[in-house]
Formats: C-alpha cells, sequence, structure tokens
C-alpha cells in the first residue's frame, strides 16, 4: 500500500466534493469540467487577443520599442518551456490525496494574481512621448509580468487542468465526455473573448472623441494635429488611424484586471473542489501502480514516448493544432481592422472589433453544433477518424477563404466551415491522448503522464509565444502603427496570416492521422493494466479489490457518513426549535420517497417512449410483437443514467 505523504491537501477542508465511483455529468461534468475552468480560463483568452494589441495601440510601443515587441513573445517560448517542465515533475512527485494535478490548480491563483498585477497595475503608463527612464521600468515590468503568467501561472494551471481528462476515469466513453465538455471550456472562454468582448472594446481602448464626431470635425480625408511634448508636431488624416486617449485606456485595463483577478480565483477553486482524480487514487489501493510511488525518471518516460509512433503522432498533432489556431486568434482583430473598413472608408479598431465579434459569434455556432456530435460521433466511427474527416472539411474551409480575403461574407463561410471542422480536434483529443498513455501504461507498465503532460502544456502555453511573433514580424515589417493600422503591405500579408496558416495546419493533420488507430487496443490494454494491478497486490499479499469496486464501497461509505451527518444536523435543529426529531425524519423520507417514485416515473416514461418509436412497445394487452430470436428488444444496460 502505497504511503501518502503529509500534506495540507489530505485535510478534509481541501477534499473533493465528488464522491462518486462513477464520473457524472452533475456537477462533476457542469462544474468542475465547464463552469470552473470557463472562468479560469477567461483572462488566458484575454491576454493571448488583446495584451499584444494593448501594448500597440495604447502604448504604441511599435514607435519606441519595436525590437522589444517583436522579440518578446518569441524569446520568452524558452521560459515557457522550462516552466511547464517544472510544473510536469511537481505533478510526478504530488502524492496527496488529492491527486497530482488538482494541487497545482490552487497554487496558480496567487501566481495569476501576481502576474496580472505586475503586468497591469505595477507597470507604468509609458508611451513614445514617456521619459526613457519609465520606458525601461515599463519593458521590465511587462517582460517579468509576461513570463510569469505565459511561463508559470498558466502552466501550473492549464497542465493541470488538462491531465483531470487523463486521471478522471478509465471508462473511454466517460473520458470521451469529459474531455468534450473540458475542451468546450476554452471555446467558451474564447466565445467570451472574441464574440462579446469586442464590442465593447471602446470601453479599453478609449478614443479622445468618438468616430462620429471626429468625421464630423474633419471629414474622411481631414486633417488632425499630432501633439507631441504639449506642440503641434505634425498633421495628419483621419482615415486610416485609431485616435486614443492612451491614459483613459490605461487606467480602463487597470480595473478590468481587477475583476479578472477575481473570476479567475473562483473559477479554479470551482474546479478543485468539484473533479476527482480516480487513477491517481489507484495507487493508494495497489502497490502496483508507479513501481509502489516511486517518481518514474524523465529519461525512462522519455525513452518511451520517443519510440512511440502513438505519442509522436498526438505531440506532432497538438503542435499543428495549437499553432494554426492562436495565429489565427491573436490575428483576428488586426485581420479585421486592417481588411474591413466602415461606411466612410476608414479603417478603426471599432469597426475592426464589430466585424471581429461578429465573425465569431458566427463561427461559434458550428462549434457549438459539433459539441453536440462529437462524443456521438467518436462512439459510432471513433475519435481519430473524426479528428481526419474534421481536418479534411477544415483544409476546404480554409481554401474558400483565399477566394475573396477581404470580402466578410466569403470569410465569414470560410471561418465556419473551418469552425465545424475543427470540433473534433477541439473536443476529442484529449480523450484521444488519455487512451494513447493507457497503451504505454498496459505496454510498459508505467505511465507518462509527467513528461507527456510536460510536453503537452509546453505546447499550449508556448504556442501563444510563437504564434505572436509571427504576427508581431509581420506588423513591424509592414509599417503597422497604432496612427496607421491598414497599411496595404499589411493587407496583403494578413490572408496567409489569419487564414492560411491554419489551413496548412489542418491540411498536414489530415494526413497524419490516417495512421491513428491506438483507439484499437484500447479494450485489451485495460485489462492488462487490471491484470498487473493484481499480480503486483497479490506478490505483495495484499487483498486484490478492482478499482471500481473499491470506489463503489468509497462511494457507500461517503453517502453513510453524509446520511449520519444530516441526522445529527436534524437532531441538533429539532433540541433547538423543540420538535419531535421523529415526526420531522418521517417527513424527510416521505418526502424523499415521493421524489425517487417521480424519478422513476419519469425514466419509466422515458423508456415507454423510446420503445415506441423503435417499434417495440407492447401492444395487444401487453403481448410484444413477433421478432426474431436474435432480434429480440434488450434494455440497454450499459447506458448510463441520466446525470452519468
Amino acid at each position: 500500500m502505497e504511503k501518502v505523504k503529509k500534506s495540507i491537501f489530505n485535510s478534509p477542508l481541501l477534499s473533493t466534493k465528488i464522491k462518486s465511483a462513477k464520473a457524472k455529468i452533475f456537477p462533476e461534468g457542469v462544474l468542475g469540467y465547464f463552469i470552473g475552468p470557463t472562468l479560469a480560463l477567461l483572462a488566458n483568452s484575454i491576454l493571448s487577443n488583446y495584451f499584444n494589441m494593448y501594448m500597440s495601440n495604447i502604448l504604441n510601443i511599435t514607435s519606441w520599442a519595436n525590437l522589444f515587441f517583436t522579440l518578446l513573445p518569441g524569446l520568452s517560448v524558452i521560459m515557457v518551456v522550462i516552466g511547464n517542465i517544472i510544473v510536469g515533475r511537481l505533478m510526478d512527485h504530488n502524492k496527496s490525496r488529492a491527486g497530482k494535478a488538482r494541487p497545482l490548480i490552487l497554487l496558480s491563483i496567487p501566481l495569476s494574481v501576481l502576474a496580472l498585477i505586475v503586468l497591469f497595475i505595477i507597470s507604468p503608463f509609458a508611451t513614445e512621448t514617456a521619459s526613457a527612464s519609465t520606458q525601461m521600468w515599463a519593458m521590465v515590468c511587462i517582460a517579468i509580468g509576461y513570463n510569469l503568467w505565459f511561463s508559470i501561472a498558466y502552466p501550473c494551471y492549464y497542465t493541470s487542468h488538462a491531465a483531470l481528462v487523463n486521471l478522471s476515469t478509465r471508462s473511454s466513453k466517460d473520458r470521451s465526455l469529459l474531455a468534450t465538455i473540458s475542451n468546450a471550456t476554452a471555446l467558451a472562454a474564447m466565445g467570451l473573448c472574441t464574440m462579446i468582448l469586442p464590442f465593447f472594446l471602446k470601453y479599453l481602448f478609449v478614443y479622445q472623441m468618438d468616430e462620429a464626431t471626429l468625421l464630423s470635425a474633419y471629414g474622411a480625408g481631414g486633417f488632425l494635429p499630432v501633439i507631441e511634448n504639449g506642440k503641434i508636431a505634425y498633421y495628419t488624416t483621419v482615415a486610416g488611424q485609431a485616435i486614443y486617449d492612451a491614459q483613459a485606456s490605461y487606467n480602463a485595463w487597470k480595473i478590468f484586471v481587477i475583476a479578472l483577478m477575481v473570476i479567475t480565483a473562483v473559477g479554479a477553486i470551482i474546479e478543485y473542489y468539484f473533479t476527482r482524480e480516480r487513477i491517481t487514487e489507484e495507487s493508494f489501493g495497489s502497490s502496483n501502480n508507479e513501481k509502489s510511488g516511486a517518481v518514474t525518471p524523465l529519461k525512462e518516460q522519455a525513452k518511451i514516448c520517443l519510440k512511440d509512433k502513438f505519442w509522436w503522432i498526438m505531440i506532432v498533432f497538438f503542435f499543428l493544432y495549437q499553432l494554426g489556431g492562436m495565429i489565427k486568434n491573436v490575428s483576428q482583430l488586426y485581420y479585421c481592422q486592417a481588411m474591413f473598413a466602415d461606411a466612410n472608408g476608414n479603417y478603426t479598431t471599432a469597426t475592426g472589433g464589430s466585424y471581429s465579434g461578429t465573425l465569431a459569434i458566427l463561427g461559434a455556432i458550428p462549434t457549438a453544433l459539433g459539441m453536440v456530435i462529437a462524443w456521438p460521433l467518436s462512439n459510432k466511427i471513433g475519435k481519430g477518424k473524426a479528428i481526419l474527416f474534421g481536418a479534411i472539411l477544415s483544409t476546404a474551409g480554409g481554401a474558400i477563404g483565399f477566394i475573396a480575403p477581404n470580402n466578410f461574407y466569403v470569410v465569414a463561410a470560410s471561418f465556419a466551415i473551418k469552425a465545424l471542422g475543427s470540433t473534433p480536434a477541439m473536443y476529442l483529443s484529449l480523450a484521444l491522448l488519455a487512451d494513447m498513455l493507457d497503451h504505454q501504461e498496459a505496454k510498459h507498465k508505467i505511465r507518462t503522464d509527467g513528461l507527456t503532460m510536460t510536453v503537452y502544456g509546453a505546447i499550449m502555453a508556448g504556442m501563444t509565444g510563437i504564434a505572436t511573433t509571427i504576427l508581431n514580424g509581420t506588423l513591424s515589417a509592414t509599417g503597422y502603427s497604432s496612427s496607421d493600422i491598414a497599411p496595404k503591405a499589411l493587407q496583403t500579408a494578413m490572408p496567409w496570416i489569419f487564414i492560411g496558416a491554419e489551413t496548412i495546419c489542418y491540411l498536414c493533420i489530415a494526413i497524419m492521422f490516417i495512421f491513428m488507430n491506438v483507439e484499437k487496443l484500447s479494450k485489451q490494454d485495460h485489462e492488462t493494466i487490471l491484470e498487473n494491478q493484481k499480480a503486483a497486490a497479490l506478490a505483495a499479499g495484499e487483498e486484490w479489490i478492482e478499482p471500481e469496486e473499491r470506489m463503489r464501497r468509497e462511494e457507500e461509505e461517503a453517502d453513510r457518513q453524509a446520511e449520519e451527518a444530516r441526522k445529527a444536523e436534524l437532531r441538533a435543529r429539532c433540541e433547538k426549535k423543540g420538535l419531535d426529531y421523529d415526526a420531522e425524519e418521517a417527513k424527510y423520507q416521505a418526502a424523499l420517497e415521493q421524489k425517487r417514485q417521480a424519478a422513476e416515473a419519469k425514466k419509466a416514461a422515458k423508456q415507454a417512449k423510446k420503445a415506441a418509436k423503435s417499434g417495440d412497445a407492447p401492444s395487444d394487452g401487453g403481448a410484444t410483437q413477433n421478432v426474431e430470436p436474435d432480434e429480440s428488444p434488450v434494455a440497454d444496460e450499459n447506458k448510463p443514467d441520466d446525470g452519468e
């Protein structure tokens, strides 16, 4: 029996609220895998999409620190990789009852708050007119805060969050369901960011005067004075520029970020309490797992992974999927403000934000539809094939966008088709990764979660920096600035950035997934893992209890304790208010029985309705219809009840 190290996470206060042996939609799926992560991921979605524009449009950093602006995200990828290696090793060494990953989710809260404080609260207001010392201090704060977020705080949260699907259950169907819900959080967080926030950008990117007043005062081709050091430096035209009140925008972001801190903390806490690592808990019931709790060296994990073709397919898949997606995401607003003008032919951030928000909404519809069909589709044809066919569809959708990249309707159609094709990759990839990890465990008797999730986390977090570096290099090379957001050179380059990059990535994924068939081995893998665990337990002289049975007993014990606590609470309330305990208990039991009967009646009605639709409903006084022996109607005993 593995010894559990003393840890604050072993205390009842920090124990999971999920007591069920099987994964269920509520509360585990809804709270632990959807609502909590959606709130926790919102801040990263906003930073990934808008922090670059915060620097370029509010701080106008391209005019006084262009090289810093271009190199920062790319060079920070080195720190991202180091940060994810640290997180992976922390997961390997963590042996608390809370699991390997869940404690790190709580640890990410203070790290995230600190990073946001450095980026937006401590960092001074610096523009091209600020002193050299102020500009230098701003660059130091931005560099520290940026790396603190993307290299430490976010990997600490996201790598742990992503590992929960692998560690939650061995049931392939339940994993697919949890993976679908978990990956929907990325859609939800990105949706809140790209569908809703663009319509409120005027409160974060504040104009010196509203667009209507500008046009009324100066006309579409009029001249505006540019003030530097209190004097008119030169005149420039209204067309193609954004006239910002940089100080007001800077202050607005401070207030906005404080709200993000609260949202991030609340989301992480919800996810921590409403998730459970059932596979990690197996190590506390058997001496087999991880060689009696010993930490598998990275070198040994690497030997297994580097020789595993399925591991390489999954890692290269995540690289391509995240690279294409992040280049699209970070460039979307820049693309819309450079390619789509307003009614007067002017290119502004406000107009681009409206187009970007509309585009995101149109893309979210097929993505949401894909969330509904991804799980049943994977059960029918398999996760790998679903991702393959989706990648082919996304490639075709991307090709459509090149027909007329400055026509919003063509671009919207291309965006929607790509979004629909991307849904299997979005929702099923983590479940497929879990199947691959199980295959390794069955074959080598150890799990490589530590190394695999380290590489995965580095890709998912680090790709933001790589994508932003590609974008910033393009912006710098094409002459982008806060006073000219739509230069001709940028309009030529942006279709290849916004549309082309993701399309090429999906073409590569489609070719690669022709060879992905690890799912066919899953049933045999699970049987082998159980046999290995049983053999190790018996060899150690331990009683062998299958994990599902042990968890069932734990669930029964948790229910018994909860019932005793309820009775004790009721008895205390009755003594305090002078009530008859037996009478109150009888009322409770009667209400409970009534609720149970209502649930059974609802379930029976649902089954009868289903039987009627399939033509198997009893008729003629209950006599069943004549059917062939091998076609007799049989209830699907393996189908989970509602909530499972």
